[in-house]
């Protein structure tokens, strides 16, 4: 497996030091990544006291989300997608609740159809951050997270020992250590968002 944000919470695997199962590989999840997202996105737009997380994050994810927007005396709410052409219409409410940005949680229907959510996030007025950098390099605000590609490379190191007799059973499940921040300025100054006010 590559780039499952949480193997254990979503019974693949019953620990990530000791799977357990005949699934092993990569996981996208690290301690306190998730709140990080938050974290970026308040640096970004200080102004907003309300964030709107669009995807379905695994339990564990939310808990994240909601701790960090506790800390920073900003809320988090929650909406799920479940079509391309929810987006629009789901953005446009988050807009009239008050939602001054977005997190995007990672799933495959906002990664697949990164452009045309990017597009409502910039038809609604609501910068983003995103969990890869294609949806910065698509036109989103910003991401944070492991290198997709890397994540990828490591996935094939399993591959190999698995043909070569090893159990996916006996293979810790690896979590990523390298991180990047990417920031799309073009839409940065769209959103009038100075980029000195994001620290890492």
């Amino acid at each position: 497996m590559t780039v499952v944000a949480d193997p254990v919470g979503e019974g693949l695997v019953a620990s990530l030091a000791r799977p357990a199962a005949n699934v092993t590989g990569v996981t996208s999840l690290a301690v306190d990544l998730t709140q990080k997202y938050v974290e970026l996105l308040h640096e970004a737009v200080p102004s907003a006291s309300r964030f709107a997380v669009i995807g379905a994050p695994v339990a564990e994810i939310r808990r994240e989300l909601e701790a960090a927007a506790s800390r920073l005396g900003t809320q988090v709410s929650f909406s799920k997608v479940n079509c391309p052409d929810d987006f629009d219409p789901t953005l446009a409410q988050a807009k009239k609740d008050g939602v001054g940005g977005i997190v995007v949680a990672l799933d495959a229907l906002t990664y697949l159809h990164r452009s045309k959510l990017i597009r409502a996030a910039q038809k609604h007025r609501l910068p983003g951050i995103y969990w890869s950098r294609d949806f910065a390099e698509a036109g989103g605000l910003m991401t944070y997270g492991a290198n997709v590609s890397e994540l990828g490379r490591h996935a094939a190191l399993y591959v190999d020992k698995i043909l070569k007799g090893a159990k996916p059973a006996d293979l810790p499940v690896e979590q990523p250590t390298k991180f990047e921040l990417v920031i799309n300025l073009k839409t940065a100054k769209t959103f009038s968002v100075s980029c000195q006010a994001i620290s890492f």
